[in-house]
C-alpha cells in the first residue's frame, strides 16, 4: 500500500512533465506560424489600401479628362454657333441688299462709339440730327442701320455689342425725330465688316461704329408731295 502511492505520484509527475513538454513544443510550432499568418495579413491590408488609393487617383484622372472633354466639346459648339451666327447675319444682310436693290443713298453718316461702349456722343447725335433733318425732304425713304465692333472681345459679345449701337441709333431717331419703326431696318454685324485695320488704335475706333443710311426708291430729282407745286389756280 505504502509501496503503491509513490509509483502513482511518479507516474503523474512523468505524465505532468510530458504534458508541459508537448504543450511548449506545440507553442514553439505554432508562434512562427501565427506570426507569419499576422504579416500576411498586415501586407494584405497594406495592398488592399494601395489598390484603393490607385483605384481613387484613376477614377479621379478619368473624370478629369471627361471634364476636359466636355469642355472641349462645348468650346467647339459654341465656336459651331458664333460662325452660324455670322453666316445667319450675313445672308440677312444680303438678303436685305437684294431687297433694297431699287434703293440708292440719298445721304448717309458713320457715328462712332467708346470702346464696349454704345452710348451717343454730342457728335454723334450731330451727325444723326443732319441725317434726320433731311429725311421729309426725300420721297419713300427709309433708314439702313448696321452696328459694328473693332475685333477685341468674343465673337459673341462683339454680335450683341453691335446690336446695341445699332439700338440706340434706332432709338434716337425714332425718340428725337419720329422715324417710323417700319422705316428702319437693322442689323448688327459684329466685327465681320472692318474699314481700319484692328492693329492700331486708330483703326480700332474706325471699327466702333454705326454706319447709318438715308435711302430712297424714288428716281432722282423727284420731290415729296409736300415740294411738288399745286396746280390750283
Amino acid at each position: 500500500m505504502n509501496r503503491t502511492f509513490p509509483i502513482i505520484a511518479l507516474a503523474l509527475s512523468v505524465a505532468g512533465s510530458v504534458g508541459c513538454a508537448t504543450k511548449n513544443y506545440v507553442k514553439e510550432q505554432t508562434t512562427p506560424l501565427a506570426n507569419k499568418v499576422n504579416e500576411l495579413d498586415d501586407l494584405t491590408a497594406q495592398n488592399t489600401k494601395e489598390i484603393k488609393d490607385v483605384d481613387q487617383r484613376a477614377q479621379a484622372g478619368i473624370q478629369q479628362a471627361d471634364a476636359t472633354a466636355t469642355a472641349a466639346d462645348q468650346k467647339a459648339q459654341a465656336a459651331s454657333q458664333t460662325a452660324n451666327t455670322a453666316t445667319q447675319r450675313i445672308d440677312t444682310l444680303q438678303t436685305t441688299v437684294a431687297n433694297l436693290d431699287n434703293y440708292h443713298v440719298v445721304n448717309q453718316a458713320s457715328v462712332e462709339f467708346g470702346t464696349s461702349r454704345s452710348n451717343l456722343s454730342k457728335n454723334a447725335k450731330e451727325q444723326l440730327d443732319q441725317l434726320a433733318a433731311n429725311a421729309p425732304n426725300v420721297k419713300n425713304y427709309i433708314f439702313v442701320i448696321q452696328g459694328h465692333t473693332d475685333s477685341v472681345g468674343s465673337k459673341s459679345y462683339n454680335y450683341a455689342l453691335s446690336d446695341r449701337r445699332a439700338d440706340t441709333v434706332v432709338r434716337y431717331l425714332a425718340v428725337n425725330h419720329e422715324v417710323p419703326a417700319f422705316k428702319i431696318y437693322v442689323i448688327g454685324l459684329g466685327e465681320h465688316q472692318p474699314v481700319g485695320s484692328n492693329k492700331t488704335a486708330s483703326g480700332r475706333a474706325k471699327n466702333r461704329r454705326a454706319d447709318v443710311m438715308l435711302m430712297t426708291n424714288a428716281v432722282e430729282g423727284s420731290t415729296t408731295a409736300a415740294n411738288q407745286p399745286s396746280n390750283e389756280q
